[in-house]
């Protein structure tokens, strides 16, 4: 069986195609900077230009790019930001459910619509195919009213569903169904992606039970654009200078590193930067790595035990630098870094605790479009 998976975000699409008899990746590719005049096609390391002035017509002429290889495509994975309250697991899609997605748009309006773009484009291509929506968020509905609930009055959740929902899912379910593998049992721990986006998640017996993300993508730790938590009269007094969207933009779009820095939210740059004396590159990387440990430490007070931390994502994969940095002076909460294993494991799955370490420490490379591969097609076999 042929499933295809597409992963549309706000000026990209991801797409792999799959034969589940044995999860070989037939066809990979990635459409970037949608609507802008520089848009390129990757597939199989060759990049050339493309005509994408938006979602549709990229997708559209992607669609025809993988029909023009006649592969027979039996279902068709969509990854979707929002699912709310709603989805607590993959589902096939109907007219009732995109309409539901276009609804829950208003929660993630930078996602959302895109992602239910890229939806109808595959529909019209590829029509005889089961279309399968699997949510960011879903993995995280497993966690308990204390810990999603906001202390607001109590009808901004009954009425508007004003809670925390939690982003970046299916990469902790599959990071953190990866580690049960290779500890052996069900995993307990905590799993952080690290990337331009980052959240940390802490995961009881493999489900979800709190993340650092909330409402929206903006909570939680510094990002490579976005503040991440702040205190909400701090966000108060910036809109009343500036107005509501501009301030939007401030917080989404130039804090975190960039904002801290000013000079980039690239974490390679400012290692660099940092390494050649600029003084704020140097402080970003401090204020990055310590909102991280810290969560570490309140994930820790949560479970009350932990088999292992798993690092994943850009930097938590590939930053032997930063995941040091993170990981400093934490041998007291059984925590125990081992430099040498640390330096060998840049992409690459495996340890990086000392073997003695009370709680392991694992780089564990995400793979989100497998996962919904595999969500689809349990789904097409439970028909």
């Amino acid at each position: 069986m042929h499933i295809l998976v597409f992963n549309c975000g706000s000026s990209s699409i991801k797409y792999r195609l799959f034969d589940m008899q044995d999860e070989r990746i037939i066809m990979s590719g990635l459409i970037e900077k949608i609507g802008q005049p520089d848009a390129s096609h990757t597939q199989n390391g060759k990049q050339c230009p493309i005509h994408a002035p938006d979602h549709a017509s990229a997708m559209a002429d992607l669609c025809d790019h993988i029909l023009r290889n006649k592969h027979d495509i039996a279902a068709v994975g969509h990854r979707v930001v929002h699912g709310g309250e709603t989805f607590k697991s993959a589902i096939r899609i109907t007219p009732d459910i995109e309409r539901t997605i276009e609804q829950l748009g208003a929660f993630a309006p930078l996602h959302n619509p895109h992602n239910l773009s890229g939806i109808r484009a595959a529909q019209k291509n590829f029509p005889k195919a089961v279309h399968v929506a699997v949510f960011d968020t879903a993995f995280h509905q497993t966690a308990p009213p204390h810990a999603y609930l906001y202390a607001l009055p109590y009808a901004f959740y009954e009425q508007d569903h004003m809670r925390r929902y939690g982003f970046h899912g299916t990469s902790h379910r599959y990071v953190s169904q990866r580690a049960a593998l290779l500890l052996g049992h069900p995993f307990t721990g905590i799993t952080c992606h690290l990337g331009n986006g980052c959240s940390i998640t802490a995961i009881q017996n493999g489900q979800s039970i709190d993340t650092s993300m909330g409402f929206t993508p903006l909570e939680g730790v510094p990002m490579g654009t976005r503040s991440g938590n702040t205190d909400p009269a701090l966000v108060l007094n910036l809109a009343r200078r500036f107005g509501i969207d501009e301030t939007d933009q401030l917080l989404n779009r130039k804090s975190g590193l960039l904002g801290l820095s000013g000079l980039s939210n690239d974490l390679r740059a400012l290692q660099h930067a940092a390494e050649s004396g600029h003084q704020l590159a140097a402080l970003s990387l401090d204020v990055f790595a310590y909102h991280i440990r810290k969560h570490i430490g309140a994930y820790l007070a949560v479970l009350g035990h932990a088999d292992a931390i798993v690092f994943t994502g850009g930097i938590g994969e590939n930053s032997i630098d930063m995941r040091s940095r993170i990981l400093k002076n934490l041998d007291g909460l059984g925590i125990q870094l081992d430099p040498d294993r640390n330096t060998q494991h840049t992409g690459t799955e495996g340890f990086i605790s000392t073997p003695t370490s009370p709680i392991k420490l694992l780089v564990i490379p995400t793979d989100e479009e497998r996962l919904i591969a595999r969500d689809t097609h349990q789904l097409i076999l439970a028909m």
